[in-house]
């Protein structure tokens, strides 16, 4: 056997140094779950040039529709929490936190103030941010030479449809009309950003700790154009 086999190796990832075995903990967050993807174009089968042809002003009203769209929907992200007691393994990144008590479940809440939160009822989290100052806590802080849990958490997915209409009016051989409505978020949901809202929250700052406030999604947008080809 290898004289060094015995030794505990220490890989550089990133400017970090972590043991070997931390590496588990990482890969463990980056699993990807389930998510859905569609798009569709579909010019409706009639009028000039199409499966139905039509003429003169029923090809006017009933022809050239159009109807094409997005769909996509995920499962939840990964986002890890920060400990916020500063620079414990490199000045450059501060350390996640570790869970030492039961692990807070995770999803939308609401909180007293009626404010969503990705943990429930997050005022009752303790945090050992300093070692022996919390009993029974459910974090605790990084040491030196530690880089903490990674996305050890799983915060709402994406989910959005978008979709568009249009209509084309074949004026002449070489000009046309065409009217364009598209709609971005058709449902108009709200899905939130638990990694982007986390950044600069740390659990030494327990009051409105866990509150979103970014989104994964924009609030519906619909837009409209008419555009001449010649």
């Amino acid at each position: 056997m290898h004289r060094n086999a015995s030794r505990l190796r220490w890989v550089k990832v990133s400017k970090q140094l972590l043991t070997r075995f931390s590496l588990n903990v990482l890969a463990r967050g980056n699993k990807l779950l389930p998510q859905l993807n569609s798009n569709w174009l579909w010019d409706l089968p009639y009028g000039r040039g199409r499966h139905w042809a039509a003429k003169g002003w029923m090809n006017g009203i009933f022809g050239g529709w159009g109807f094409n769209g997005l769909f996509r929907w995920t499962g939840g992200f990964p986002f890890s929490v920060e400990a916020g007691n500063g620079w414990s393994t490199n000045f450059e990144l501060e350390g996640s936190s570790f869970v030492v008590g039961p692990k807070p479940k995770t999803g939308v809440f609401l909180d007293s103030n009626g404010d969503p939160t990705v943990f429930q009822n997050p005022q009752s989290i303790i945090c050992e941010c300093s070692p022996g100052t919390a009993a029974g806590a459910t974090f605790r802080a990084t040491l030196p030479g530690e880089a903490g849990e990674r996305n050890n958490f799983r915060g709402p997915g994406y989910f959005g449809i978008d979709a568009g209409l249009s209509k084309v009016w074949d004026l002449t051989e070489h000009k046309s009309l065409r009217f364009a409505w598209e709609v971005f978020n058709v449902t108009n949901s709200v899905r939130f950003d638990a990694a982007g809202s986390l950044i600069g929250q740390s659990l030494f700052s327990i009051t409105g700790f866990g509150i979103f406030n970014t989104e994964l999604t924009q609030p519906r947008v619909m837009q409209y154009s008419l555009r001449f080809a010649f």
